[in-house]
């Protein structure tokens, strides 16, 4: 029994040992691959990859503009008198030139014209009521400024006519050579028209305000002849907002403070903080005939060069012999649909007017290039006021040279 079984299993492994075999080459020739015939063989697919096109990186647009600017032209009688040339004519080129050499190398230049240039025509006059020769404004307009201030406490010295006289030269200088006067007009159109300029890429606009004329007021229906805040701050806060929106600075020339101090007074401080609000980006203040401080104003927003002082004049008081000259870099960047300007770089230097006795020889000079044939102590001199210029803020760049 034990054999049967034994020869049992035998056959039984060998039929499915058989059977298995069988399958495993059924198997293999169903899985062989048909190879094609010639005519079936085609080329693989390529995939086709669109190319993109390249985007350049554009670089930022950067424009920049250097501003100078200088304080008032006070040409008192002995000022003209000494410029007279015998013929009826008058040269002030030679008292200005070195304001002209300072501001070499600026893009625009600013002064403020602070007695009327009615010309010989309507007669001349020195202090209190003046008429200026207009060939102090020919000097000017030559050296290369271009902006003018006459909004200020002369402004209605010779009435109207004063008025007109002046507004006729200065349209002539825009006419001739691009020269922009704003504060004083011969039309209520002239008065409202709120305009744009440009400088190297860079709009701006430029405005002028006085507090008053000492005393005098415009005949009535000719309100506009003279730009007066005093009563009227919405009025100058309204067209500083304007400004703004239109153009990429707003210059605001201001004819206020404290005649001879030379420290900013309430009504300064607080008046320049309300035009940096509404948008002013620079501030050049005149009218108390000595220097006053510089500040940045409402956390860096805005600068505020206070008060110039005089350019010239014919004054005999120390404080009212030294000037002030100053300049800033004004940048505006273009980055796509990002337009960025900044006004940096505030910096300023000191001018003295020296004369000889007897009111001759009238010359506008560096503070830095005096010697001791115009003053005893130049060095000191320079030192003394140097330091009220920073007074307020330290930050204050001294020279105004280009670098």
């Amino acid at each position: 029994m034990a054999g049967k079984s034994k020869r049992k299993l035998k056959r039984w492994v060998w039929f499915v040992l058989a059977g298995g075999l069988v399958l495993i080459a059924a198997a293999l020739i169903l899985s062989k691959p048909k190879t094609p015939k010639p005519d079936e063989i085609t080329e693989p697919e390529t995939a086709v990859v669109e190319e993109q096109p390249v985007v350049e990186e554009q670089e930022p647009e950067v424009h920049t503009a250097e501003f100078f600017f200088t304080g008032d032209a006070l040409i008192h009688g002995t000022v003209w008198m000494d410029a007279d040339q015998g013929n009826g004519t008058y040269d002030f080129s030679g008292i200005v030139e070195n304001v002209g050499r300072l501001s070499e190398g600026y893009d625009l230049k600013y002064y403020n014209q602070e007695t009327i240039l009615g010309g010989t025509e309507l007669g001349l006059h020195g202090y209190p009521t003046f008429n200026s020769p207009q060939e102090v404004g020919d000097a000017m307009v030559n050296m290369g400024f271009g902006l003018v201030s006459t909004a200020n406490n002369h402004s209605l010295d010779q009435g109207l006519t004063g008025i007109n006289r002046s507004c006729e030269y200065w349209r002539r200088q825009e006419e001739e050579h691009g020269v922009h006067m704003a504060g004083t007009y011969d039309s209520q159109e002239a008065h409202d028209a709120l305009n744009v300029y440009e400088i190297n890429g860079i709009t701006y606009t430029f405005l002028s305000w006085t507090y008053g004329c000492n005393g005098l007021v415009p005949p009535e229906g000719y309100e506009y002849i003279v730009n007066v805040y005093t009563d009227h701050v919405d009025e100058l806060l309204d067209q500083v907002r304007r400004a703004n929106e239109i153009s990429d600075v707003v210059i605001v020339a201001m004819h206020w403070g404290t005649e001879y101090s030379m420290e900013a007074n309430d009504e300064q401080r607080e008046l320049a903080q309300r035009l940096s609000e509404c948008g002013a980006d620079i501030i050049v203040g005149n009218h108390p005939h000595v220097i006053q401080p510089i500040e940045w104003v409402n956390d860096g927003k805005t600068i505020c060069y206070y008060a110039m002082g005089n350019m010239v004049s014919a004054q005999i008081e120390e404080p009212n012999l030294v000037g002030m000259v100053g300049g800033v870099t004004i940048e505006k960047v273009v980055d796509g649909d990002t337009t960025t300007v900044t006004v940096k770089d505030p910096r300023a230097d000191l001018i003295y007017t020296y004369y000889d006795v007897g009111y001759h020889n009238f010359k506008v000079i560096p503070m830095k290039e005096l010697d001791t044939a115009h003053v005893a102590d130049p060095e000191g001199l320079y030192e003394k006021y140097k330091a009220k210029i920073n007074e307020y803020d330290d930050s204050i760049r001294i020279g105004v040279e280009l670098q």
